[in-house]
């Protein structure tokens, strides 16, 4: 055998070996999914979040034929939920329904065990809504000037529940008590469900919680809405005043879910879940459900997601440092 014959074997079968080892990741995304996908919901069962991921999981499963299984990992505000996607294989199995908590956590908490920008792929943009000022209708009050004027004469004695430490209800009440200079303590929970149970029984006084998760309770009077979140009014609230017309200025909240995968999740599955996303937010059905809870589809994509993402985490920064949130 000739030196040239035994080089041009030798690259040849170096090729080979490449093309083999490049095979399963191909082969993965062309077969995608050949079995039921997870959707990683950070908090407790039947929140805002949990409501949303069950609404989509259900109409993804049934275009992508293979079934959506919605899996709470509740705890630390949503951050032990995004660490376990983070550390999950990269074959487009595991999805995490994320939340603007996951734009506050970096300023809340001293270390986290990912980083979100670098660790988690965006998807799509899911929804986006008001946050909700909410009441014990035992409260005495009728108006956000109300319950700024009895808060500070009942010094302690008021608190506000949370999803948890670094949730969007936890930095809304920090942003609350800082523009008005009010004594209220953090109560957090798991999960925005729990948290209204406790609003309901009276546990707890007052709350800024998402809309869906709040929606119903106020509809059936068991809670009472002083505010939205917002810059301007929400319909599924009618005659609701903005928290920023109520006299706290500079106030202005909007939670946000979007879909995100773990880093090197292949480009063809992540293209295919943000084309099916889209589809699927747009349909009656969807929309009408989102409409009756005060909820927005999503409309970005994932490099308009990307860039929002990290603007969302310069601004949670800024307000959890001027108001000195922490996770004790």
């Amino acid at each position: 055998m000739t030196t040239v014959l035994r080089m041009r074997r030798a690259v040849m079968a170096g090729l080979a070996g490449t093309a083999v080892l490049g095979a399963p990741a191909a082969f993965a995304a062309d077969n995608w999914p050949a079995k039921p996908i997870t959707l990683v919901v950070p908090f407790a069962s039947g929140g805002t979040t949990d409501i949303l991921a069950r609404t989509i999981g259900q109409k993804l499963g049934e275009a992508l034929q293979q079934p959506v299984v919605v899996d709470n990992r509740p705890g630390a505000g949503g951050t032990l939920g995004a660490a376990n996607v983070a550390r999950a294989p990269a074959d487009g199995y595991t999805f995490l329904l994320a939340t603007v908590a996951h734009t506050m956590a970096p300023a809340i908490y001293k270390s986290l065990p990912y980083e979100f920008t670098r660790d988690l792929d965006p998807v799509g943009l899911v929804a986006l809504t008001p946050n909700v000022l909410v009441v014990n209708p035992a409260i005495p009050v009728k108006s956000v000037s109300d319950l700024v004027a009895y808060i500070k004469a009942h010094p302690g004695k008021v608190n506000y529940g949370s999803a948890g430490i670094g949730s969007t209800e936890h930095l809304s009440g920090e942003l609350f008590r800082a523009l008005t200079g009010t004594d209220v303590a953090h109560v957090p929970y798991k999960g925005g469900a729990p948290m209204m149970t406790d609003l309901i029984a009276g546990q707890i006084q007052m709350a800024i919680e998402t809309s869906p998760s709040a929606s119903q309770h106020v509809r059936s009077g068991k809670v009472r809405a002083l505010a939205v979140t917002t810059a301007k009014r929400s319909a599924a609230y009618p005659g609701v005043p903005t928290l920023a017309e109520s006299g706290v200025r500079g106030y202005e909240v909007t939670t946000w879910f979007a879909l995100m995968a773990p880093r090197g999740t292949p480009a063809a599955i992540e293209q295919r879940v943000s084309a099916e996303l889209g589809k699927l937010l747009k349909a009656p059905e969807v929309q009408k459900r989102f409409d009756e809870q005060g909820v927005t589809a999503g409309d970005m994509t994932p490099t308009q997601l990307a860039a929002f993402i990290r603007a969302e985490t310069d601004k949670w920064g800024k307000v959890a440092r001027e108001s000195g949130a922490k996770a004790e």
